[in-house]
């Protein structure tokens, strides 16, 4: 019986959206999906439960106190998940306001709103609820290439606007067990990938512009090294912690794919020469390296160990695996690919890569 009421913040975005589908698709409960429907909000991303009852649609801002509580007072949820935030590092540089406001003053705002909510509970309501943070390994800072990889017990070090609005927003989460006695959960995940990503990141925007014949930028020399976590995993993982997470812990979710972005643009390359074939040469014959973006952090790596011996979760796909399911995904869904790189999708393009010496648009 589906019983269980949920809240989704950010429910339209790509790690959001796919774990709304999931959700609703393995009969969990109704969701509540909260979304401000910013650039990287699609509600094409949620077209296969647009119609499903358990899925209810809420356009509104986090940071919005008076929809929040209005909504919490009419759905009254059992646990809020957040995924809101500005997320992407590149968009932090240019313009870091956004990811203040909605990161850190957002989180801010949503949390007062729950926590009176949460309060006004009966105590059993009080003792299962949970309030769920979704975070990011960027919070941890950079790691040479030596060093072992991130554990939830690692100081963190942000190095751009991005994370470090993420770890403010860490910081609150924990400040609001603390202080209040939120029963919070937080976690903290590698590069994802896989179905609805826009665009912008490094997957989606290789596959995107080999298709297109234009050039695959590839940053630097191409060594930063990054953790790759196939978003189905993520999703699952985010589900064992709900249901089985330490009130008040922090769990570091991770694939254990450490791959340099020459590595993974190699791959996709590679993948596509296979799955669509070029008329003469291959996809690598677009490569192109442009100047580093400032402060590009060198490593990222996660130690998803306590999640495992803890909760009994680890990834199910390989980097190998998870990839080639992404690019046939692209492949067989190039209308929605068309329809969101278009408008601002390009004017970000044209912003981003053009002081880089390169015309990519």
């Amino acid at each position: 019986m589906l019983t269980e009421t949920i809240v989704v913040t950010g429910g339209a975005g790509f790690i959001g959206s796919n774990f709304v589908n999931a959700w609703v698709r393995h009969k969990l409960g109704t969701v509540i999906n909260l979304d401000k429907l910013t650039y990287a909000g699609n509600m094409e991303n949620l077209a296969g439960i647009s119609q499903n009852p358990h899925h209810i649609f809420v356009h509104a801002d986090i940071g919005d106190r008076v929809a929040v509580k209005a909504l919490l007072e009419t759905h009254r949820p059992r646990a809020i998940l957040n995924f809101a935030a500005e997320s992407h590092v590149d968009r932090s540089i240019h313009g870091p306001d956004a990811f203040i406001q909605t990161n850190v003053v957002g989180t801010f705002n949503l949390l007062e709103e729950v926590r009176a909510y949460w309060q006004a509970l009966p105590v059993d309501e009080q003792q299962q609820f949970r309030f769920l943070h979704v975070s990011t390994d960027e919070v941890y800072g950079s790691l040479g290439p030596n060093d072992p990889a991130f554990k939830e017990t690692n100081t963190y070090q942000p190095n751009s606007p991005y994370s470090a609005s993420k770890a403010a927003s860490d910081h609150l989460v924990r400040a609001y067990h603390h202080t209040y006695g939120l029963p919070t959960l937080t976690t903290n995940c590698s590069n994802n990938y896989g179905p609805y990503h826009f665009p912008e990141k490094l997957i989606p925007l290789v596959i995107h512009n080999a298709l297109s014949g234009k050039p695959l930028p590839i940053y630097g020399n191409g060594s930063n090294i990054r953790d790759w976590l196939y978003v189905e995993d993520h999703c699952s993982a985010i589900r064992e912690v709900l249901a089985k997470g330490k009130v008040g812990e922090t769990y570091n979710i991770g694939g254990w794919n450490e791959k340099t972005n020459l590595d993974v643009v190699h791959t996709l390359c590679d993948i596509l020469d296979q799955e669509r074939p070029k008329a003469q040469g291959s996809y690598r014959d677009q490569m192109t390296f442009v100047k580093d973006r400032p402060g590009h952090d060198a490593r990222y790596a996660i130690d998803a160990s306590k999640i495992e011996q803890e909760l009994g979760w680890k990834p199910e796909e390989t980097f190998e695996t998870g990839i080639r399911k992404t690019v046939r995904w692209y492949l067989e869904h190039h209308a929605w690919v068309a329809r969101v790189t278009s408008g601002e999708y390009q004017h970000w393009l044209n912003k981003n890569y053009h002081e880089r010496g390169e015309e990519l648009a």
